[in-house]
């Protein structure tokens, strides 16, 4: 969960498409934005209009169902603008007439967030969506007029090109352009005379581009659904660290680092919070992990926070867990859309049960997400094969691993079983583990790691079924990208299938609860 700058808890976000009723709050939110520029919004026509005219560009974001923000667009045949248009003119003085739908790019209107909705990276999940839709209807890319509101403080030192520079080369802050350029966005050309009564810009505008390099690829003309999926995987250093927040400082950084490559998940390992430990060393080794089970409310809340700011789904490896007196080994699916899952290790090792006391927990269950069903195994568990087989059944594309091991020997026991995974459940597996040493936390010593993520092995895929792999032992992130069409193709039209070639008519796995309910 979220909370926002009236400290309200923020349960569900959520992109939508526009409808003419949202037109009140549109207006509110456009009011409160351009409280400098008085009668700055759009009227309740020109709102009709966009929707009719092109209702897939016109989105907003809800959160706990209050419209936040929006995003406008239009589409336009790019040879036909004028290279010093103006606002005016490129929306048909207003009436949007410029619109059509065999243009080839993506022009944007407007962009706007609620103020007291900021902080929350409202604006880059608009922009995200503007891409993806950029490359689903197959147009070249993104263009419209940025506005530059801090010129007005140095237009009488320098030409808009020089500040534009300057602002390139973080010598100075201009949250309009700043945010274009760290959303890829380049300037393209200075618009002079571009919003009558922008004074802050001294009404110069950037004409900002972002090109879609799959603009070739029919294909995409289809793409309804996304299928190339980003994972971003953190290879964790153990490390001590003075205090809760200061961890979480270490987490965010990394989230930050794979949110910056758009990153659709963020994998982190098992125990990873284990530092923490290192002020109850003087206490005995289940006392100790049972004082640290007293954090892992607070970070589920904080990986939640980082989720929804970060517009990423964080599966935040585990962290130990007492319910009823019982210690388990658990971790969280936090969503971007403020939604959050529980998992549980389901396969105790025998020195988690023996040192620690630590119970398995008995639920299985796949995860829907925005990106497909995955599936979650914390470490040992995916050494038991009948686990992955059974979330395969119920749909899972991508198989999580967050684990935790101190030989090499355990590594590999994990990784092998892993790549196998992949291979009968025609999926794709990411692991992600810890490096490095705590000689202040007993029974956490020293940590051996490589993560990698495996894919089926078949033409389409790497030979060796191994689509990345980070430097063993180094603390680093590991992207890949991986595509769920593949599978499906795979099921189909594979060398070898299977999924579909097992003998059921000899051999079946089974659910227990399942038995029993028959």
């Amino acid at each position: 969960m979220e909370s926002n700058k009236d400290n309200k808890t923020i349960e569900n976000i959520e992109l939508v498409f526009l409808k003419p009723e949202d037109y009140q709050e549109i207006k509110e939110m456009m009011i409160e934005t351009y409280s400098s520029m008085p009668d700055a919004y759009w009227k309740e026509h020109h709102i009709k209009t966009l929707i009719n005219i092109f209702h897939e560009g016109q989105v907003g974001i809800r959160v706990d169902n209050e419209l936040a923000g929006c995003a406008l667009s239009i589409i336009v045949d790019y040879e036909k603008i004028d290279s010093k248009h103006t606002y005016k003119a490129i929306t048909g003085n207003y009436s949007f007439n410029t619109h059509t739908d065999k243009g080839d790019v993506l022009y944007g209107i407007d962009v706007f967030i609620r103020p007291k909705f900021r902080g929350l990276r409202l604006g880059r999940r608009l922009y995200d969506y503007r891409k993806e839709l950029c490359e689903k209807l197959n147009l070249k890319g993104i263009v419209f007029g940025g506005r530059i509101p801090n010129f007005h403080q140095y237009s009488h030192s320098m030409s808009p090109k020089e500040y534009i520079e300057k602002v390139r080369n973080k010598d100075i802050h201009d949250p309009v352009l700043n945010f274009q350029l760290s959303n890829d966005f380049h300037p393209a050309r200075i618009l002079q005379g571009y919003l009558e009564g922008d004074k802050d810009s001294n009404e110069y505008a950037v004409l900002l581009e972002w090109d879609n390099v799959y603009y070739e690829k029919i294909s995409d003309q289809a793409a309804f659904k996304k299928t190339i999926i980003r994972l971003g995987l953190i290879q964790w250093q153990m490390r001590l660290y003075s205090d809760f927040d200061e961890l979480m400082q270490q987490v965010e950084y990394f989230v930050d680092a794979v949110s910056g490559y758009r990153c659709d998940f963020a994998l982190f390992p098992e125990f990873f919070n284990a530092p923490l430990m290192s002020d109850y060393n003087h206490l005995s080794e289940p006392d100790a992990i049972r004082k640290l089970a007293e954090f892992t409310e607070k970070i589920v809340t904080r990986f939640s926070e980082l989720a929804i700011s970060y517009n990423i789904n964080i599966i935040t490896g585990s962290m130990p867990e007492v319910v009823d007196n019982s210690l388990y080994n658990v971790g969280y699916l936090c969503k971007r859309d403020g939604g959050v899952e529980r998992f549980e290790k389901l396969h105790v090792t025998p020195d988690e049960a023996k040192v620690w006391g630590m119970q398995g927990g008995d639920t299985l269950k796949t995860f829907n997400t925005d990106c497909g069903k995955i599936g979650i195994l914390i470490c040992y568990d995916v050494e038991f094969p009948e686990l992955s087989r059974i979330l395969a059944d119920e749909g899972m594309n991508i198989l999580f691993v967050p684990f935790l091991t101190d030989t090499q020997n355990g590594y590999s026991r994990v990784r092998n079983c892993a790549q196998a995974r992949a291979i009968e459940n025609e999926c794709y597996v990411a692991i992600a583990g810890s490096v490095g040493n705590l000689p202040k936390v007993h029974n956490m010593d020293i940590q051996y790691a490589q993560s990698m993520v495996f894919t089926p092995c078949d033409f389409s895929f790497p030979t060796n079924g191994i689509k990345a792999e980070a430097t063993p032992n180094t603390e680093m992130i590991l992207i890949a990208d991986v595509d769920i069409d593949m599978l499906r193709e795979l099921n189909q039209f594979g060398s070898v299938r299977n999924l579909k070639d097992r003998r059921t008519d000899i051999y079946s796995i089974i659910r227990k609860n399942e038995t029993q309910n028959q």
